[in-house]
C-alpha cells in the first residue's frame, strides 16, 4: 500500500484515499474497501451509510430503521477533489489551480459533450420556435432571439401563467414576424388572428438548467446527469383546435349577437361562459 495516500478517519477507523481506484481502503486491512460508487454522490460529497463493526458500508435496509444500537452511522466525506487534489489533478490532466473549487463531478465532464459547452464554455443554450433560434438567456431572464436585435423576444416572466402543469410546457401566442411573445384579447377576438400562433415548449428549468440551478442558489450541476444533458430544443406549433381560442371567439360572437338584440350580454351569458373568457391563459 502506498504510504503517500491521503487518510480519512471514520467512526475511529483510519482508511487510505485511492482517488485512481475510487475507493477508501482500511489501513489495518487492506482487504477492506468501500467502493465510492456505492455512496450516494450530492455535489458537496458522498453520503452513507456506515456499520462501525464490518467498518464497511451498512447492509441494504438497516438504513431504513437506523438505530445506535444496530451500529449504524450516517456519513458524509467530501468531494475526492477536497481530499486528494494533487492525484486528482493527475488523472485530469490539470493543475491544481484549475481544480480548485471543482467537485468531482464537473472534472469527470467530458471536454466537448454539451455540458461542458453550457458549464465550463459559457455556451447558451437554444430553442426554436417556428424555424427561428432563441437564446435561453437566464440572466437576463427571456428568451432572446437569435439575429435579431430590433425583437424585444420573450419575458420568461410575462409568460409565467402561461405554463400549463398538465403537460410541463408554457403554451403561449408567439408572432413569428416579430419574434416576440403577443397576448391575445380573449374579450375582443372575434376570428383567428392571422399574425399569431401558438406554441408549445419546456419550462425555464429544462431549457437552462444549468442557469436555473445558479440563479436559484443550487450548485451548477444540481440533478444533472450528463447523458441526458440537453442545449437545444424544438417548440411544438399547436393548431387552433387545441386551444381555448376558439371557445373565446364563439363567445364574444355570441355577445355581439345579444348586443344587436338590445339586451344585456351579462343576464344572457352563462357565468361560465364569463369567466372562460376572464381567463388569459391560451
Amino acid at each position: 500500500m502506498d504510504k503517500k495516500l491521503p487518510t480519512i478517519t471514520i467512526e475511529g477507523t483510519e482508511f487510505f484515499i485511492d482517488v485512481v481506484k475510487e475507493e477508501l481502503i482500511e489501513k489495518a486491512n487492506s482487504q477492506n474497501r468501500i467502493k465510492v460508487k456505492n455512496m450516494l454522490y450530492t455535489g458537496q460529497g458522498y453520503h452513507f451509510h456506515y456499520d462501525t463493526v464490518n467498518r464497511n458500508l451498512a447492509a441494504f435496509g438497516t438504513a431504513g430503521d437506523f438505530t445506535e444500537t444496530k451500529g449504524v452511522r450516517e456519513i458524509t466525506i467530501p468531494n475526492l477533489s477536497d481530499l486528494d487534489p494533487d492525484r486528482m489533478a493527475q488523472r485530469y490532466n490539470q493543475t491544481i489551480e484549475n481544480i480548485k473549487g471543482k467537485t468531482d463531478f464537473e472534472l469527470a465532464i467530458k471536454p466537448g459533450s454539451l455540458l461542458d459547452l453550457r458549464l465550463n464554455q459559457r455556451v447558451l443554450p437554444t430553442v426554436e420556435i417556428a424555424g427561428h433560434s432563441f437564446f435561453v438567456d437566464t440572466a437576463m431572464d427571456r428568451l432572446r432571439p437569435k439575429d435579431d436585435f430590433r425583437s424585444k423576444g420573450i419575458p420568461l416572466e410575462k409568460i409565467s401563467e402561461y405554463y400549463d402543469r398538465t403537460t410541463h410546457a408554457y403554451i403561449i401566442p408567439y408572432n413569428p414576424a416579430t419574434h416576440e411573445f403577443q397576448e391575445i384579447d380573449h374579450f375582443a377576438i372575434t376570428e383567428l388572428p392571422k399574425e399569431i400562433i401558438v406554441v408549445k415548449f419546456p419550462h425555464h428549468q429544462e431549457l437552462d438548467r444549468v442557469g436555473w440551478n445558479v440563479k436559484y442558489g443550487f450548485a451548477p450541476v444540481h440533478c444533472i446527469k450528463e447523458q441526458d444533458f440537453q442545449m437545444h430544443f424544438k417548440a411544438l406549433t399547436l393548431p387552433w383546435q387545441e386551444t381555448n381560442i376558439p371557445h373565446s371567439i364563439k363567445l364574444n360572437l355570441d355577445e355581439k349577437k345579444l348586443q344587436r338584440q338590445n339586451q344585456p350580454a351579462a343576464e344572457k351569458m352563462p357565468d361560465g361562459a364569463l369567466n372562460a373568457k376572464k381567463s388569459r391563459k391560451i
